[in-house]
């Protein structure tokens, strides 16, 4: 009896080891999920800047780690689908690119640990209690965007010392749109530039708003980080040029793209970061006690070519205090 008790249970345990499922099942490989609102190439960096602070984690995408990747395409409505898709997947970490994918990722679970990637006013936002103690299933990086909007107005004044009136380019249906505006409107008045608002909901108001511009006699453009934009960025890029109108971005992106000017916090650097965030939870900690974490480098970028298109001289003291000029 002894013997054949024995032998069922070293068939039992052969067949358990034998069994790839059973051995998945014990080591568990943890899913990550992507929310994006733009597209793949349009944040192709960041992406590949977040897999590699995954990497330097040892982290490695199909075999220790999978990751599920949504992307709305610049579509916001689709977001909230696209989120529900990754709760349903049961992914253990959402990871965000913005904040239109962070309040469609929050909706969607209280449970499953959000962690954003840029944002530009997380209290402001309601996605967090505050910045030292998120209190909730989300935590990650801001961006400073209110903030730096000001300072993007002050960058195109000390470009363009008589600049009397500059067209504000955004979309106000992303989230952090109203706080930007705050700050923009509190630097122009001690700058005393006037403000023309230009809206854009869809691809296809980019033209009409530059048109807009040119009718309203701006003397520049400030752009602000918008999921509708940023898919398009050559197109923005191509059509400042046309009109000859300085502008001024919130990523290097839009300078690569053949834009004039950039001012923001090194993208790259805010997503490689989300990574050690990833790591974390994964490792037990909890969203409400991971602080927000500020961006420590920003970037001023210079494209003299797109200069020389506009007819436009950078002032020497402006140019030296570039991080990186494109000739």
């Amino acid at each position: 009896m002894r013997k054949k008790v024995f032998r069922m249970v070293l068939c039992a345990l052969f067949l358990a080891l034998g069994n790839p499922a059973q051995a998945q099942q014990a080591t568990k490989i943890p899913v990550i999920g992507y929310l994006g609102g733009t597209s793949p190439s349009a944040i192709s960096a960041r992406t590949e800047a977040f897999r590699q602070g995954l990497r330097d984690l040892g982290y490695v995408e199909g075999k220790n780690i999978f990751i599920e990747w949504r992307y709305s395409e610049g579509k916001l409505d689709r977001l909230p689908d696209l989120a529900a898709e990754l709760v349903r997947r049961k992914v253990d970490v959402i990871v965000t690119s913005g904040p239109g994918p962070t309040r469609a990722a929050k909706e969607a679970t209280t449970t499953i640990p959000i962690v954003m990637t840029s944002d530009p006013d997380p209290v402001g936002n309601g996605f967090v209690a505050s910045l030292a103690r998120p209190g909730g299933n989300i935590t990650g990086l801001a961006t400073l965007a209110p903030e730096l909007s000001g300072k993007r107005l002050e960058l195109l004044k000390e470009v363009l010392p008589k600049a009397s009136r500059v067209a504000v380019l955004g979309s106000s249906t992303n989230a952090g749109y109203a706080q930007q505006l705050r700050e923009i409107e509190l630097a122009a008045g001690a700058f005393k530039v006037k403000l023309q608002y230009l809206d854009v909901l869809h691809a296809k108001d980019i033209e009409a708003a530059f048109r807009a511009a040119s009718k309203g006699r701006v003397n520049a453009v400030l752009l602000l980080a918008s999921s509708v934009t940023a898919p398009h960025r050559t197109q923005v890029a191509e059509l400042a040029v046309k009109n000859r109108l300085p502008a001024i971005y919130p990523s290097t992106l839009y300078v690569d793209a053949g834009g004039l000017m950039s001012y923001g916090a090194i993208a790259t650097d805010v997503d490689r970061r989300a990574a050690t965030y990833v790591d974390k939870i994964l490792k037990g900690r909890t969203p409400a006690d991971l602080p927000v974490e500020q961006p420590m480098r920003f970037e001023f970028v210079i494209n003299l070519k797109a200069a020389k298109q506009i007819g436009l001289t950078i002032p020497p003291n402006v140019l030296v205090r570039a991080d990186r000029v494109v000739r």
